[in-house]
């Protein structure tokens, strides 16, 4: 396949991309509201200054064992979420195995109907 560079400024465009590969692209000062990613290979994305109000994200993470591409020894690699507001979000039926936070504000966080303040308080008695 042979790489070509395409360079939009100042473009009001909409874009069907099949099929394609996309690698070390550059997206500044863009509004891709409404964009929706399916079956991609997102490994190393940077998202950076973003508002990502009502984003949705699922089925991340490795294919599962019925998808082309499932490999049994292949490990995903840690993603990292840093200095980000995830005040009011969802997180549902996610593998958080050894997530670590660090420095994080944890106020009204609840996991499985339980406060994370009351555990933490029960705790200390």
């Amino acid at each position: 396949m042979e790489k070509e560079q395409l360079k939009l400024e100042n473009s009001c465009i909409e874009i069907i991309a099949d099929n394609m590969m996309l690698d070390e692209s550059v997206f500044t000062n863009v509004s891709m509201q409404k964009i929706k990613i399916t079956d991609a290979n997102l490994s190393d994305l940077h998202v950076e200054g973003a508002q990502l109000g009502g984003a949705i994200f699922e089925n991340i993470g490795m294919p599962p064992e019925d998808h082309p591409a499932y490999d049994a020894n292949l490990e995903q690699r840690p993603l990292m979420f840093e200095n980000s507001d995830l005040s009011k979000s969802r997180f549902v039926n996610y593998n958080l195995t050894q997530v670590e936070l660090v420095d994080c504000y944890v106020k009204g966080l609840i996991i499985n109907g339980i406060s994370i303040e009351s555990l933490f308080s029960k705790l200390d008695q």
